[in-house]
């Protein structure tokens, strides 16, 4: 670790996180730090952040913890998505295959149609309200 020109530099092993976690978290800290990165190891990063503030040393390698955290907090993201993955795929499949199936089994095309609203969702406007307005015209002109 180096800290020289309101920068930090460390080297992130590929082994421990993935690549993913590693652009994850740069582009959190896009914001706060300006990030290079550098893969001159085929197995290792070098990350350099430097500050777009006026930072102490302190105050660096406070950032550096901080992206190390989120570097973790990627890790795991990922990690617990290739977990479930099967399962979401599943629910996912699940949901198209009833969508699918409810319109197949539709005994003809009448019963798909937006008039066939048992909640009243599509009535048009005019339906809806146009008596109403039609009957408050009719008792302003007769109060007049």
């Amino acid at each position: 670790m180096k800290t020289k020109d309101n920068t930090i530099k460390f080297f992130i092993n590929l082994q421990d996180y993935p690549i993913g976690a590693v652009y994850g978290t740069s582009y959190v800290f896009i914001d706060r730090a300006y990030l290079f990165l550098d893969s001159r190891a085929s197995k290792k990063i070098e990350v350099s952040l430097r500050g777009k503030k006026k930072l102490t040393k302190k105050q660096l390698e406070k950032l550096k913890g901080e992206f190390l955290n989120e570097l973790l907090n990627y890790t795991v993201r990922i990690n617990i998505a290739k977990s479930n993955r099967k399962l979401r795929e599943f629910i996912i499949s699940q949901a198209i295959f009833s969508a699918v199936n409810s319109q197949a089994m539709a005994k003809d095309e009448s019963e798909i149609k937006y008039e066939n609203d048992p909640l009243g969702i599509a009535v048009p406007w005019e339906e809806k309200y146009g008596e109403k307005s039609e009957t408050k015209k009719k008792k302003t002109k007769k109060k007049k």
